[in-house]
């Protein structure tokens, strides 16, 4: 096992980043408070670890991850919803791009060497990443999806 992970973290008590990222998967399929977290927790690990990611989906996903940081996790439940919504039922297909219109694009020359906060750094007590609490959990993602949007944006420096 190493030490260092493609994002610069080092390696915490589970592994690398991509062994925590695992781990919330699995653990988010049995707790669906802990699933609402889901798609920050997706857009914030593809977007640090980009050679894992379908490199034409991180713009989309740069921006998702914007929006969370700006409006919080109601208004990406919203947007999500929306396109749930507008593919449902034979509806027009496509993703609406319309609500993430208003955020940067994922800049050129990435991704950043490291970010300030990143999966191996996540609490897991008690065989859980929400045994303090579902609300801590929460905060966490929050500071690496903060992390995240400011790494990418410090390229354009």
């Amino acid at each position: 096992m190493t030490d260092q992970c493609e994002c610069g973290a080092t390696a915490g008590p589970l592994g690398v980043c991509v062994d925590y990222y695992h781990g919330i998967l699995a653990e988010e399929q049995a707790d669906p408070r802990m699933y609402a977290w889901h798609a920050p927790v997706v857009c914030a690990y593809l977007l640090q670890h980009p050679s894992r990611a379908r490199e034409k989906y991180l713009d989309g996903q740069f921006r998702q991850l914007q929006l969370y940081v700006d409006q919080g996790l109601d208004a990406l439940l919203r947007v999500a919803a929306h396109q749930v919504a507008r593919n449902g039922h034979g509806a027009r297909s496509g993703y609406d791009m319309e609500p993430l219109a208003p955020y940067e694009p994922l800049p050129v020359g990435g991704p950043p060497e490291r970010f300030r906060a990143a999966f191996s750094g996540l609490p897991f007590r008690e065989g859980s990443f929400v045994a303090d609490g579902h609300a801590a959990y929460g905060r966490h993602i929050q500071l690496i999806a903060e992390a995240t949007v400011e790494g990418w944006r410090s390229l354009r420096n």
